[in-house]
């Protein structure tokens, strides 16, 4: 009797240990989490995945938040399962190292006719005969330039400079600016203004925008700011890859911004990754989301994505099978 139970105890290991390797090789998952770096277009495009994996495909989904840096370490762990906007420019050397490495796989181009650099409302330049503002620095052309007018961007704490916004703390592009500054000779006439957050860079611009005042800054499109108003990028000169990496003195380079994942989901949730290898949009198409949130007040990103997807059915369904629109499509009735 005693063997039989010990028999009988071994039989139900192997099988239970069967099971649960069997649950290991098909290499499901329960949830898939996205990462929130922190910017508003980020968060529509993974409301727009989010809510076609959780209808289409039956998974639940959440969204970790924090700086760029660190959710895209937590790709390369595992710790985040999707990333909806990599600017892959701007965390160049991280996202190299990530993909030679194998910890991260690229599936698809979200869009790749994005701009990014420093701004002025354009009637700094050229004035605003409707508002009655006339031309503040006529002469405005470049990056350099801002050396000419100090004076017109003075900083509250120290008015004898001017005042440059940069990126907050934390985001990878606020070291480019950094470098800019000090390549362009900046620092001597200008404080490198680092803000906490893209809200804080916002509020900053639409005060200056509202009193009619000189700002300049770092922005990026695609982004509500850019489609609402009316600003002018100061030039750099162009391109060149070696004298960007040594000093950053030229302009940005071109920022494909992909969608990556972290290596172990295409094999637990192949048909989601096939979804995501499909999924492209563009500049454009993204500030209409962002310009909708931003002209109807408390509408949040999920808001405005379910508001994109019905209004581009026919650009969102080509990406899944059609199965699996039709379970989005009923969700949203």
């Amino acid at each position: 009797m005693k063997n039989l139970f010990i028999l009988l105890s071994v039989a139900i290991l192997i099988v239970l240990s069967a099971c649960s390797s069997s649950d290991e090789s098909s290499g499901e998952i329960d949830k898939i989490t996205f990462a929130d770096a922190g910017w508003d277009s980020i968060r529509v495009h993974n409301s727009i995945a989010q809510k076609i994996i959780e209808e289409g495909y039956g998974i639940e989904t959440e969204v970790t938040q924090g700086s760029t840096p660190a959710t895209f370490q937590g790709l390369r762990e595992g710790d985040i399962n999707v990333y909806m906007e990599a600017w892959t420019d701007n965390i160049k050397e991280a996202y190299s190292e990530a993909i030679d490495a194998g910890d991260i796989k690229e599936v698809s181009v979200n869009f790749d006719d994005n701009v990014q650099g420093l701004y002025v409302p354009t009637y700094v330049i050229e004035g605003d005969e409707e508002r009655g503002i006339e031309p503040m620095a006529p002469d405005l052309k470049t990056v350099e330039d801002l050396k000419k007018y100090p004076e017109l961007f003075a900083d509250p704490a120290e008015p004898d400079k001017g005042r440059l916004i940069n990126a907050p703390s934390g985001w990878a592009v606020e070291k480019a600016i950094t470098q800019k500054m000090e390549a362009y000779g900046l620092n001597d006439t200008f404080v490198n203004f680092k803000p906490g957050s893209d809200a804080a860079i916002v509020a900053s611009l639409t005060d200056a925008i509202n009193a009619g005042e000189a700002w300049v800054g770092y922005y990026w499109s695609p982004t509500a700011v850019t489609a609402k108003y009316d600003l002018t990028l100061l030039e750099e000169p162009e391109y060149d890859k070696e004298v960007y990496e040594e000093t950053k003195a030229t302009a940005f380079p071109p920022n494909d911004v992909t969608i990556a994942v972290h290596k172990d989901l295409p094999e637990q949730a192949p048909e989601v990754v096939d979804f995501l290898s499909n999924y492209e949009t563009s500049s454009k198409l993204t500030e209409e989301a962002l310009k909708y949130m931003d002209e109807n007040e408390d509408t949040s990103a999920a808001e405005a994505a379910l508001w994109w997807m019905k209004k581009h059915e026919d650009i969102w369904t080509s990406w899944v099978p059609e199965d699996v629109a039709k379970k989005v499509k009923d969700s949203m009735e």
